[in-house]
């Protein structure tokens, strides 16, 4: 799951009623020159949420780092199909035990051949809750997850699944607890990378040493460890022996940190930062005038929300509430004033460029001031809201928005909290300390309907997943299972529109807006194309 950072916007006047001011901190601009003399090709990159374990890795920043470091079992065709990368082939003959095998030649930037067994360890160290990996929930369709997931208070028994098994060194059986017609669609996922053996330490965990500098299987190695909080930059190297194909005349990439969306954009007008995928307020507007063709407008499948700490503020425990609430946002304003049309106003909780959303779903959606505060006043909503959001994802003139909207036709005191990075908001909300409303983004880890509903609303995630709500329904969790068991395609998709039915009638997120991916990059490097997952592909980037 990759809750994203950044709104990539530009400001508003007359609904913001503010005025912009930039915002300081992160990188120093300047040319960077990488180890050798060769001039890396820079992104821009907000801070990751914790180290580099793809198990605990569930966020957009730290996912674009492992990404470049790993290469998954299957990557995605311009049709959302999943084509096999470091998998020779994913077969089944019931949705249920499902074969998979490995092409020969991929090693560890170790030296050590990729071998079943790796998945397998990588697995059951994500799936174990004594790991807490907040990508955890992502194997609960494993047969034997249950037996590493007894419950808080209760002792785990066994360290593996019995329904993980390698059978060879090239060849990985999965067993499931239940048919699902989507695990191989599943397998591009950050969670599903394996893990070499040097990852793990005596007692059977993955080592701190490695979450600051993992040993991957893809195209790039770490140069160096990654310090959290302290390092601004991660610094990587082409690895050579990597079978699949690799940029044309460059080796080094610099991923720069930055806690500024502004400052990140002034660095790539410089030609200090050669790629920015969330460009601030200030740069839309004028962003095609200032880069031309390096400015990218394209598809996105992602979703903004709004998002309510259910299971630990009971002030927004009334659906009728959430409904006034939604009811009160001007989507339309919003997306075509502070978005300047580069945004569309969400009418469902499942994004138009995945099968299975439907046009007007969401009737809570539509803006209705009128009914909004006869609705609100009727539930005895709370006079006073807090609504919280990063302010390095470029988010402050959309939130100002709602928050003027709610004050407007709710007729009650907002307070807008920002908090400084990302990683914190997530934190805080992991941590069950932030119990304001809050804004989230959603970007897919996969191509499928499914991906909207089970990693963020499901009880399963709540322990284990992105689940920041705490929404816990029987009835959606037995509909969702009732579509991954289906034996067609089209049958679960009917299932899973009665799951986002189930959402549509108790709110527990605001839709807010759909997103479109807006990027630049800068004269020094050509070929920059971001793929379904809002991931760089860098084998086809070039140097100018």
């Amino acid at each position: 799951m990759r809750v994203t950072k950044g709104a990539q916007i530009v400001a508003g006047t007359a609904l913001l009623a503010l005025a912009l001011a930039a915002c300081g901190g992160g990188s120093t601009s300047g040319n960077t020159t990488a180890a050798g003399g060769e001039t890396p090709v820079r992104m821009e990159l907000g801070e990751p949420q914790n180290t580099l374990i793809p198990t605990n890795t569930t966020e957009t920043e730290g996912s674009e780092v492992l990404a470049a470091i790993f290469a998954p079992l299957v990557r995605y065709d311009e049709n959302k199909n999943p084509v096999e990368e470091v998998a020779q082939s994913i077969t089944t003959d019931d949705n249920k035990v499902w074969t998979i095998k490995l092409k020969s030649g991929y090693t560890w930037q170790n030296g050590e051949p990729l071998i079943a067994q790796n998945y397998v360890d990588a697995w059951n160290f994500g799936a174990n809750q004594d790991n807490a990996q907040n990508g955890g929930y992502f194997f609960g369709r494993i047969d034997g997850y249950a037996d590493l997931n007894p419950g808080t208070g209760k002792q785990v028994a066994t360290k593996e699944m019995k329904g993980l098994k390698a059978v060879d060194d090239s060849t990985l059986q999965v067993t499931l607890s239940a048919p699902f017609s989507q695990f191989k669609t599943m397998l591009g996922y950050t969670s599903f990378y394996p893990l070499p053996k040097a990852a793990f330490g005596a007692d059977g965990k993955v080592t701190a040493e490695f979450g600051e500098k993992p040993i991957g299987q893809g195209l790039f190695k770490l140069d160096k460890p990654y310090k959290k909080g302290s390092d601004q930059t991660l610094e990587l190297s082409v690895y050579d022996k990597y079978q699949g194909a690799k940029p044309k005349n460059w080796t080094k990439l610099e991923f720069k940190i930055y806690t500024s969306s502004e400052t990140a954009w002034n660095d790539l007008q410089a030609d200090n930062l050669d790629i920015h995928d969330s460009l601030p307020p200030s740069a839309i507007a004028s962003a095609k005038t200032v880069l031309g063709d390096r400015y990218q407008d394209q598809a996105d499948a992602g979703v903004g929300y709004i998002g309510f700490p259910l299971q630990y503020n009971p002030d927004y425990k009334d659906v009728k509430m959430r409904e006034a609430i939604s009811m009160a946002i001007d989507r339309k304003t919003i997306t075509e004033t502070v978005f300047s049309g580069t945004r569309s106003p969400a009418d469902d909780f499942i994004n138009p460029a995945i099968a299975g959303y439907r046009q007007g779903a969401c009737t809570a959606c539509e803006y209705n001031p009128t009914k909004a505060k006869e609705q609100y006043a009727a539930a005895k909503g709370p006079q006073k809201l807090e609504l919280g959001y990063n302010a390095d994802g470029g988010h402050k003139e959309w939130i100002e928005a709602v928050a003027n909207n709610l004050r407007a036709n709710l007729g009650v005191e907002v307070t807008v909290r920002p908090f400084e990075k990302f990683a914190a908001i997530l934190d805080d909300l992991q941590g069950k300390k932030y119990k304001g409303m809050f804004r989230m983004g959603w970007a897919i880890d996969y191509p499928s309907a499914e991906d909207y509903l089970t990693p963020i609303f499901s009880t399963g995630a709540i322990a284990n997943g992105s689940n920041y709500a705490g929404y816990s329904n029987k009835d959606f969790d037995a509909t969702v299972a009732k579509g991954d068991q289906a034996s067609s395609p089209e049958e679960a998709l009917k299932q899973y529109q009665a799951a986002d039915d189930i959402l549509l009638k108790e709110m527990p997120y605001i839709p807010v807006y759909f997103y479109r991916n807006n990027s630049g990059y800068s004269t020094k490097v050509k070929n920059v194309h971001v793929n379904l997952l809002n991931q760089i592909d860098w084998p086809q980037v070039e140097k100018s």
